[in-house]
């Protein structure tokens, strides 16, 4: 299967979820990254804010536990440059900083700027991921390059509501692969 069939299919599959399912599988997923990944080395952990109308998984959950049980943990958030097409990472301080930009996306519009080499974790939006780690996103390739200059250690971690994909899909030189994917019953490592 091709990256945009594969793209459609989970597109779809999320889509089709009720709220009350999205609801619940975000909560899990938040419940299973606290139960199961060390936060104790995290100085910097880049967060998504979730696309609401793609069922992204609900990183507010994970967002609001950070801030009130790990305070000595920066968040840091992203926000698309457009003509150059690279994430900047901002440390979040509060909704009231993010703004829908053209395409409905909250994104930081002010704040502190944290270089990639300053961030330990990572948990990156996904549509699909495979059993070796390997992901597919929106297929801009925004995700992949920010990653590609992020330290050799920081550990990447992808967010998925579904189990990995069976069937091999094609892989890039550029593309980066996970360390871990988390799901709301299990945390794949690689």
């Amino acid at each position: 299967m091709t990256k945009e069939e594969l793209r459609k299919i989970y597109l779809e599959k999320r889509r089709r979820l009720s709220d009350s399912e999205y609801e619940k599988l975000s909560s899990q997923l938040c419940d299973y990254f606290f139960k199961h990944i060390d936060l104790s080395t995290v100085k910097v952990l880049h967060i998504f804010i979730p696309i609401e109308k793609n069922k992204e998984p609900n990183t507010w959950f994970i967002i609001d536990r950070i801030q009130k049980e790990f305070s000595e943990i920066n968040l840091a958030v992203p926000r698309v440059n457009n003509p150059t097409g690279y994430l900047e990472n901002f440390i979040f301080s509060g909704k009231n900083q993010l703004q829908e930009n053209k395409w409905s996306i909250l994104e930081p519009q002010y704040g502190k700027v944290i270089q990639s080499v300053e961030i330990d974790m990572v948990l990156i939006p996904l549509l699909v991921f495979d059993e070796q780690g390997h992901r597919i996103g929106y297929g801009k390739g925004i995700y992949d390059k920010f990653l590609a200059s992020c330290r050799s250690d920081c550990k990447k971690i992808g967010v998925s509501f579904f189990p990995p994909q069976e069937q091999k899909f094609e892989v890039q030189s550029h593309d980066i692969s996970l360390d871990y994917c988390l799901t709301p019953i299990r945390i794949y490592r690689f």
